[in-house]
């Protein structure tokens, strides 16, 4: 009777659950859980930002390409803006001749006696300093004044004069413009007279042979 009790009480004991041990996340050396870390790829960088800096950055021959793009263009683009601003300079040249014309014109209404002015001095002159006299007509203003402008150097000359009353009277002259550097501020002279035509020295000098266009 006693062995079958023993017996039984060993049969509940070991049909009897064990208590249940709580599960502990298993955690890296840094503390950052095992299921928790991303994966790693490439250089050690991991996947995910491995695949953002792919998307986002260049590589150092797609930087090479696009620099000499740029140099290439930039000189392609030199030749055209120098062409660009010889031309500008030879129309501001064109016109500034034209304007010595006027005021010759004027000149020579307002000083008949003396006739055309022979320098570009006694077109001009300072309001300041008084009223206008033939020497200073204060009739032409601004940089023309001093024979530059725009990179064309401007003269006054070649003057023919009859003695009217023992005074010169002035009856013709010729305005020329030429470029301060050939080539490089302006390609053509330009030349004009009393007569109001302005022709043009396709070298550069004051030849002038051909019309305007």
């Amino acid at each position: 009777m006693n062995r079958k009790l023993s017996l039984s009480s060993v049969r509940r004991g070991a049909a009897a659950p064990l208590p249940a041990t709580p599960k502990t996340a298993s955690r890296r050396p840094n503390g950052v859980p095992a299921d928790r870390s991303s994966s790693v790829g490439r250089n050690g960088v991991p996947a995910d930002r491995s695949s953002s800096v792919g998307r986002n950055g260049f590589t150092l021959m797609e930087l090479l390409i696009v620099i000499a793009i740029i140099l290439i263009l930039m000189l392609m683009a030199i030749p055209t803006f120098g062409t660009l601003k010889k031309h500008a300079n030879e129309v501001s040249a064109i016109n500034s001749v034209q304007a010595i014309n006027k005021a010759e014109i004027e000149y020579e209404s307002t000083y008949p006696a003396n006739g055309y002015a022979c320098t570009l001095a006694a077109l001009g002159g300072d309001p300041s300093a008084g009223p206008p006299t033939p020497a200073a007509s204060q009739i032409l203003n601004g940089d023309l004044i001093s024979g530059f402008k725009s990179g064309y150097v401007f003269k006054i000359g070649n003057c023919t004069k009859v003695s009217v009353n023992g005074t010169d009277r002035v009856t013709g002259y010729e305005v020329t413009a030429v470029p301060q550097t050939l080539g490089k501020t302006g390609d053509r002279g330009f030349c004009s007279d009393q007569f109001g035509s302005v022709k043009y020295d396709p070298k550069g000098g004051t030849a002038c042979t051909q019309d305007l266009q």
